[in-house]
């Protein structure tokens, strides 16, 4: 099984421990960049699809890892768009 596909599979078991950069190295998989927001952003962040709704969220600090409810809402997101 690639990296890729392990990180994807990991996702989806929604790990307590999963990171930022796991995420956002997910999303690039997926097709998904980042939109810098500018100096008023603050914490939020965006990512876009070509062809598919926007994921927006707020990146954790000052630890590194995603709470459950952001997996959750990004999962959802991704399975209504059938990335995933």
């Amino acid at each position: 099984m690639s990296r890729k596909k392990k990180l994807i599979s990991r996702f989806q078991q929604r790990p307590k421990d999963f990171t930022w950069d796991e995420l956002t190295s997910l999303l690039k998989y997926l097709g998904y960049w980042e939109v810098k927001t500018g100096r008023t952003g603050g914490s939020r962040r965006r990512f876009l699809h070509h062809s598919a709704a926007a994921v927006t969220l707020h990146k954790p600090h000052p630890q590194n890892v995603l709470k459950r409810y952001a997996i959750d809402q990004v999962l959802d997101l991704l399975r209504q768009e059938e990335i995933l």
